[in-house]
């Protein structure tokens, strides 16, 4: 008997100590693109709750869905993806369902931007279009739509981003086709248009170090990217938002998730919180100037942000969405693959 109660007081003693860690546990891993949250944002959460942040960055979306479909809630508690793969991580199982009653703050955000689909499953943080820009005085032409991308005269003047779901659907768009086609004739065309304009690109990356140096003329990329290049400038500035007039451009979202069985969900659920408010997002907004579904954030963003000239454009509504492309993403890899060996 005496051995008996003794056990049972080992047992209870090694349970209390296994419950006190956990509830003491005090650092949250967070895996997410590179220079995209500010520093005080991250010291300001530490000191606030009396935790440390981790972060991990990721090359490329399907950096976080390698990690998300491999069972990454043993080694993070928010990851950071796109809307384009939404679909399949939610059948999928991947993602721990919100409960948003927990992120008070997610009312800010603007139901226009977070789809009913993904609601229970994702808070979006940032929002960006990608489109094209160029500067109006060292250009060799107007840029009016994709097509003009590929053109002789723009020989070593591109810079762009990269990843396959965001150069295929302009080539799509370029050939007339669905930019989220899943038909392997229409993806190859979409290569082939893409090899012409590979020749015409200098880099891939870096877009507006590339633009402030004088590198490249024109540039394919996201919407912060631009506003921190025209920035730079200052007065010198003469980029401009291609004035498209029919091809529509990308609007995508980067939204956080839970991924199942991450340890630390207290955690994940306060820093969810804590960005989603309007102060908290609209001093993020300054050294992440990119579009914000946080309709509070913006109104207390800066005059200098909300009236910026990199979303000064009038095609925001011509827009299209990166969709869930099923077992057709392959096709897009292969493609892909190509276009960069070549």
């Amino acid at each position: 008997m005496k051995k008996a109660l003794a056990l049972i007081l080992v047992f209870g003693m090694v349970l209390a100590l296994g419950v006190t860690a956990h509830a003491e546990s005090k650092e949250i891993n967070i895996f997410m693109w590179s220079d995209y949250i500010s520093d005080d944002l991250i010291a300001n959460f530490e000191d606030e709750y009396g935790v440390r942040v981790n972060l991990s960055y990721m090359n490329d979306n399907a950096d976080s869905i390698t990690k998300l479909t491999a069972g990454a809630g043993s080694e993070y508690d928010l990851i950071m993806t796109c809307d384009a793969y939404m679909e399949s991580l939610i059948a999928g199982g991947y993602l721990e369902q919100l409960d948003l009653s927990q992120i008070p703050n997610s009312e800010n955000i603007n139901r226009a931007y977070w789809s009913e689909q993904n609601q229970g499953y994702c808070v979006p943080y940032l929002m960006n279009y990608i489109y094209v820009v160029y500067d109006t005085e060292r250009c060799p032409i107007e840029i009016t739509c994709y097509n003009d991308l590929i053109r002789p005269e723009m020989r070593g003047q591109i810079g762009s981003v990269d990843g396959a779901r965001n150069l295929f659907p302009i080539a799509l768009i370029a050939l007339g086709y669905d930019p989220n086609s899943r038909d392997e004739n229409e993806i190859k065309e979409a290569y082939e248009w893409l090899v012409k304009y590979n020749e015409n690109v200098v880099a891939y990356g870096s877009t507006e170090t590339n633009m402030v140096s004088g590198t490249i003329s024109c540039m394919f990329t996201y919407d912060g990217n631009t506003a921190e290049a025209m920035a730079q400038l200052g007065e010198n500035n003469t980029l401009t938002v291609a004035p498209f007039t029919s091809d529509p451009v990308q609007r995508g979202s980067d939204l956080s998730v839970i991924p199942t069985g991450a340890q630390h969900i207290d955690l994940a659920y306060k820093f969810l919180n804590y960005i989603c408010d309007p102060e908290v997002m609209a001093a993020n907004l300054v050294d992440n100037p990119y579009s914000c579904p946080n309709d509070a954030a913006v109104a207390a963003a800066s005059e200098e942000y909300r009236n910026g000239p990199a979303f000064d454009f009038d095609y925001k509504t011509n827009v299209f969405f990166q969709e869930d492309v099923g077992d057709a993403i392959t096709i897009y890899d292969k493609y892909y693959q190509m276009l960069k060996v070549g």
